[in-house]
């Protein structure tokens, strides 16, 4: 993924977030219980983080040229994707295999930040 390329994806991926935020809070209130909210809200302020963390990593990879940066942005975007979108799934379905997943989008945050420090300390 190119630094433009990660810094669009971190933008549109932010106003998901606070799309969704926005969601919970005024759509799903009265349909999800305190814990599924609770669920659903988690995805979304994990989404931003690792949004902006997209937004960071193009932006340290544009100034440094970094060719290793790429790795990190699909690792967010990864993590994303199974952490944040299994919580999601969660929350609204109640399926409870669901949760198997998201430690793995756990994971992939955990190497998309140690590999966005292996490449910004180069």
């Amino acid at each position: 993924m190119t630094p433009s390329r990660s810094i669009q994806a971190g933008a549109l991926l932010a106003a998901i977030a606070v799309a969704l935020g926005a969601f919970a809070a005024h759509g799903l209130k009265n349909h999800l219980d305190a814990h599924a909210l609770d669920i659903f809200n988690t995805a979304a302020r994990y989404q931003m983080i690792h949004a902006i963390a997209l937004i960071l990593t193009g932006i340290v990879a544009r100034q440094q040229g970094s060719k290793h940066a790429p790795l990190a942005s699909l690792l967010f975007v990864v993590g994303i994707l199974l952490f944040c979108g299994s919580l999601y799934l969660l929350a609204l379905t109640g399926v409870g295999w669901l949760g198997a997943i998201t430690p793995f989008g756990g994971i992939a945050f955990i190497a998309g930040w140690l590999h966005f420090m292996y490449f910004s300390a180069r």
